[in-house]
């Protein structure tokens, strides 16, 4: 089983522009995740995929892999699928370029999912956390997982998910951490496919799975870790690399 790391890299993110270039404890953002991506010593291979020079350049000039886009792309699996369209390779995962803090623990813990999957069941594997502060649950910018008993995901969501309208049931809320494990099959589909209303809506790429059918299992991590999405995240991202 062939298994290869892919690091879609935008520079023009729309909350936080250039954020993947921003100064990191000497180095920018995306060569953090990189280089943490690799360190894990989990895949076959580990590559940047931008539509950036700027980043393309910094990836390669510090001895990475990396290869453009070779155009606009709704989202990071868009530009995953049209680079590994041609690839001999099983499993993609996506790591996101804004999470250099990415570990190795959750990463073995997808990687599983589909060594286990001897019936190829699964379509694609993401991470979730269990989240209790409520600025976070009612945060759009979190998106939010609501699961079956057998941890299938039922739908994402930037709105608070499942909503407590019996305030005494014991409701559990769990944060998607945008990282996948995918099938390359199951993402060639998710390329070709058009996006729906639910995906439209919520500007979330996953809901395009459930769209269509396919089966996403999801595996509850510890680690939280620090997704830059703003300028205070990248605050935040410093004090923890201190």
């Amino acid at each position: 089983m062939k298994i290869i790391a892919m690091i879609p890299a935008r520079y023009k993110a729309s909350r936080f522009p250039a954020k993947l270039m921003q100064d990191l404890g000497g180095k920018p953002v995306i060569t953090r995740t990189y280089e943490a991506t690799v360190n894990t010593n989990l895949f076959d291979d580990v590559i940047v995929v931008t539509d950036s020079d700027i980043i393309y350049n910094e990836i390669i000039n510090t001895g990475g892999k990396a290869v453009m886009s070779k155009k606009e792309h709704e989202c990071g699996s868009d530009r995953i699928a049209e680079a590994i369209e041609f690839m001999d390779v099983d499993i993609v995962v996506n790591v996101q370029g804004d999470e250099p803090f990415t570990e190795i623990e959750s990463l073995k813990k997808l990687i599983n999912v589909f060594k286990k999957d001897s019936e190829k069941a699964i379509d694609l594997a993401s991470l979730m956390v269990h989240i209790t502060d409520e600025y976070e649950i009612k945060d759009p910018n979190t998106v939010k997982v609501i699961v079956d008993q057998q941890s299938f995901a039922l739908y994402f969501s930037r709105s608070p998910i499942p909503y407590a309208r019996d305030k005494e049931v014991a409701v559990k809320y769990f944060k998607h951490k945008g990282v996948y494990a995918f099938r390359k099959e199951a993402l060639m589909d998710f390329y070709r496919l058009p996006m729906l209303t639910l995906e439209a809506s919520e500007k979330i790429e996953c809901i395009r799975y459930l769209e269509y059918g396919k089966r996403i299992k999801m595996v509850e991590t510890n680690v939280q870790g620090v997704e830059i999405d703003t300028p205070e995240d990248l605050e935040r991202a410093k004090k923890l690399w201190k």
